[in-house]
């Protein structure tokens, strides 16, 4: 069971500093129509939709923070939740860490959201929180897998490419956001874990695997898929249509 006499306050973080490169040419991924309204405006009210999160901070382009800001002006947010754009840096792990800098202390447990998951459900947000506080210091929501999943050795695009194995699927899942966190635990995660690669770390949950700390997963939804690609605009149009004419979303 939970602490109950700890204070918990919630905040989440949106890194939304990336170009969407796999979107085409155009304005950055979080920035795009959905529905008539960014992609990055669904995802904070995403976040702002659970009564836990009392703060969302949204990592903007490092020149970009001033027009994040008049974007978040322009749009009804719930009032009861406050908000923040801070500039990021040149990686996702550099953006993560920025939007942890400004927290305040009093928040104790952190969400890490993907701007691109535009449409996931607020009992996710919730069921993400709730591990969190029950003691868990990283929860991940996430899937079983539909597909068989193949490891193979990489190769030339286009090329065919030798398979390796064959994991066993019951054990896999596909992992979503928001993650959430121990506040301790994530900044810890974030001075001491170094991802090589030119983007750093896109997993937060996987840096503090690397800590030793224990990372758990929670049921996902099909809703709170990653929009990546031109397809995936079509979905989540289509879930927005079909949530605005039976909820008047």
């Amino acid at each position: 069971m939970s602490d109950l006499s700890r204070p918990y306050r919630t905040a989440a973080v949106i890194p939304a500093a990336g170009r969407g490169v796999r979107l085409g040419p155009g304005a950055p991924k979080a920035l795009r129509a959905l529905g008539g309204t960014p992609m990055l405006i669904h995802a904070v009210r995403a976040m702002a939709a659970s009564r836990s999160v009392s703060l969302v901070v949204v990592v903007a382009p490092p020149d970009g923070a001033p027009e994040v800001k008049n974007l978040l002006d322009e749009h009804a947010l719930p009032e009861r939740t406050d908000y923040r754009v801070v500039p990021g840096g040149d990686t996702r792990q550099e953006s993560v860490r920025l939007g942890l800098d400004a927290l305040p202390e009093d928040v104790s447990v952190v969400l890490v959201h993907d701007a691109a998951r535009p449409l996931v459900p607020v009992d996710t947000v919730d069921a993400v929180i709730e591990a969190v506080r029950d003691g868990a210091p990283a929860v991940v929501p996430a899937l079983p897998l539909a597909d068989t999943v193949k490891e193979v050795e990489p190769g030339a695009p286009g090329e065919p490419e030798p398979v390796l194995g064959t994991p066993e699927r019951a054990r896999l899942r596909a992992v979503q956001t928001p993650q959430g966190f121990d506040r301790d635990t994530l900044v810890r995660a974030h001075k001491t874990v170094t991802v090589d690669g030119g983007e750093g770390a896109t997993d937060d949950a996987g840096m503090v695997e690397r800590l030793g700390a224990p990372v758990v997963v929670v049921l996902g939804h099909e809703e709170a898929f990653k929009v990546t690609r031109p397809l995936d605009l079509v979905l989540a149009e289509a879930v927005l249509a079909r949530r605005r004419a039976n909820d008047g979303f």
